[in-house]
């Protein structure tokens, strides 16, 4: 959290402030980082739940990458849950996917144990977790695997990712570096998401996009000021649109791609008001 929004945090009122439980390290498998938290408020019955994806490339990051979002949002009603995966290089990108989709399904049939509600699920996430869960929100076949339907999820929150079209970003940045004389990336998109142009495509939340799939409705956030996430963004939610989905993508300004992350929450934060906007839109805590 940078200090401003420390500073904006201490300013809270007490009366807004509440006490929370914290449960840590809860197993969904028995594999490394098949971890999660869950915060809820004390006696929390049938509350909505954020299911939150942490980011970090795929290579790095944690479920207690979190700043003050969970108390945020079980102040407003929420149980919130952060969830962890394996990483590359240990294991590839589609065991990410399906690490993710087992996650929720242990969210699924535990969360009512937490006070949570099973079938008011909100997923997002920032960065390679923003991709993830445009990904499990799409892609219907990761949630079917575990006996889910994508209906179980009422909306999604990809923050400021840049892969949503994975060919895209791969051209963009290769095409940068070429015309600049710089170097490719040793370890880019490219050799993240497989080195194959078919896996390429397959990761790539718009080509998993139609009707009658039950996707949910999306709010897309992301920093105004960076081309490739504002691009990656306006093309996710056009693709959502054609297809009948409800979809925004709202551009924050004067921010970066880690403040955006870190400020959701903070007091006049204008992505966290179109943020709060969405999620009372789609459940009613």
């Amino acid at each position: 959290m940078n200090r401003a929004a420390a500073l904006l945090l201490l300013l809270l009122p007490l009366s807004s402030v509440h006490a929370q439980d914290v449960r840590r390290d809860l197993r969904y498998g028995d594999r490394d980082r098949q971890v999660l938290d869950i915060y809820s408020a004390p006696g929390a019955k049938n509350r909505p739940v954020i299911f939150w994806i942490h980011g970090g490339g795929w290579q790095t990051g944690d479920k207690s990458d979190v700043q003050h979002k969970p108390r945020v949002f079980v102040d407003r009603g929420f149980v919130f849950v952060s969830t962890n995966y394996r990483l590359l290089p240990a294991v590839d990108m589609g065991t990410i996917i399906r690490d993710v989709a087992l996650s929720l399904r242990w969210v699924h049939d535990h969360i009512s144990e937490y006070g949570g509600d099973p079938s008011r699920i909100l997923v997002m996430g920032h960065s390679a977790g923003a991709q993830l869960a445009a990904l499990l929100c799409t892609d219907e076949r990761s949630l079917k695997e575990q006996n889910l339907p994508l209906s179980i999820i009422k909306g999604c929150v990809p923050v400021d990712g840049d892969t949503f079209d994975i060919p895209a970003i791969i051209e963009t940045a290769e095409t940068r570096r070429r015309v600049h004389g710089q170097p490719q990336a040793k370890y880019g998109h490219r050799e993240k998401f497989g080195n194959d142009p078919a896996k390429h495509r397959d990761f790539s939340a718009v080509n998993h996009i139609a009707r009658g799939k039950d996707i949910p409705p999306f709010l897309i956030l992301y920093v105004a000021d960076h081309p490739d996430t504002s691009a990656q963004a306006l093309r996710l939610a056009a693709a959502l649109k054609e297809a009948g989905i409800p979809a925004t993508a709202f551009g924050a300004r004067e921010t970066y791609h880690s403040r955006i992350n870190a400020n959701l929450g903070v007091p006049d934060d204008p992505a966290s008001k179109a943020l709060f906007a969405f999620v009372d839109g789609v459940v009613k805590p």
